[in-house]
């Protein structure tokens, strides 16, 4: 059985076009890698009640997770951690653990830059050890504001900053480990082919070779170029290890390259 994910992106900034939601895209590669499925990417304002009713909306579908970035942080805007509550059912308190992860925080950026390691947890600090009161702190290798973990429904609730390098780290060293032991033997496998060549004259090969390659599925890129037509035909298949996805992919592509030759077609193999 497929592994699903939900990724939910939260910021206006990205909504207005200010920055690209580059964390929906690495997200998306590595989930995949890991023999997992996205099965949606949502992008929203950092509005409590949006940020909720997308949580809630994303459990009902019963995805084994669901990731959120953005919104994390002291400032008035991020109001994801409150969000998360709402959607929990749960009260947002002072998290004891996360408290004193927040100080040692601040008292390292202080040491780091010679100044004074002794500070006041003013309001904007201990915001970002508000946190639902049964949620598990994850610890953010890089940046000040902790993450955490927690279940919806049958779902498995990730709760992330927006900044990309700390969102990697957080993924690569807690979340990572999880979708691969939920995989299990999953593996992802992908190939490329790059044909000079419409479009639509493609069409019927291309459901020709999914038909007698079941697994595998052929998405088609028009590129162009230099004003002739250039597709890009991009083989992927998510299998277990025992079907052997990336040879049921090499020879979809063999099959399909044959059939576009055969028709006078320049194929060029992108691997």
């Amino acid at each position: 059985m497929s592994v699903n994910v939900e990724i939910i992106s939260i910021g206006n900034e990205l909504l207005i076009g200010k920055i690209q939601n580059t964390n929906a895209y690495w997200l998306a590669q590595q989930i995949t890698a890991l023999g997992a499925c996205v099965q949606r990417e949502t992008t929203i304002p950092d509005v409590i009640s949006i940020i909720a009713e997308c949580i809630r909306e994303a459990a009902t579908r019963k995805p084994q997770f669901i990731i959120t970035t953005g919104g994390l942080g002291p400032t008035f805007d991020d109001k994801t951690m409150q969000a998360a509550g709402v959607a929990l059912g749960q009260k947002v308190v002072v998290n004891p653990e996360a408290v004193e992860f927040v100080k040692t925080r601040i008292a390292e950026y202080f040491r780091s830059r010679g100044q004074p390691t002794e500070f006041e947890m003013n309001p904007p600090r201990l915001k970002m050890a508000m946190l639902p009161e049964h949620a598990e702190v994850i610890v953010n290798p890089i940046g000040s504001a902790p993450s955490i973990r927690a279940f919806i429904g049958e779902s498995e609730l990730y709760v992330l900053p927006g900044i990309p390098r700390e969102m990697e780290a957080i993924f690569t060293e807690t979340i990572a480990p999880r979708i691969v032991a939920a995989t299990g033997s999953e593996v992802f496998a992908q190939r490329s082919l790059f044909v000079e060549e419409i479009e639509s004259k493609l069409a019927p090969l291309i459901d020709k070779v999914m038909a007698n390659n079941v697994g595998v599925y052929i998405k088609s890129h028009p590129m162009g170029s230099d004003g002739r037509p250039k597709v890009e035909l991009h083989l992927t298949m998510t299998g277990t290890a025992e079907k052997k996805p990336a040879e049921a992919v090499a020879k979809a592509a063999k099959e399909l390259s044959a059939l576009i030759a055969a028709k006078g077609g320049l194929v060029l193999d992108g691997n």
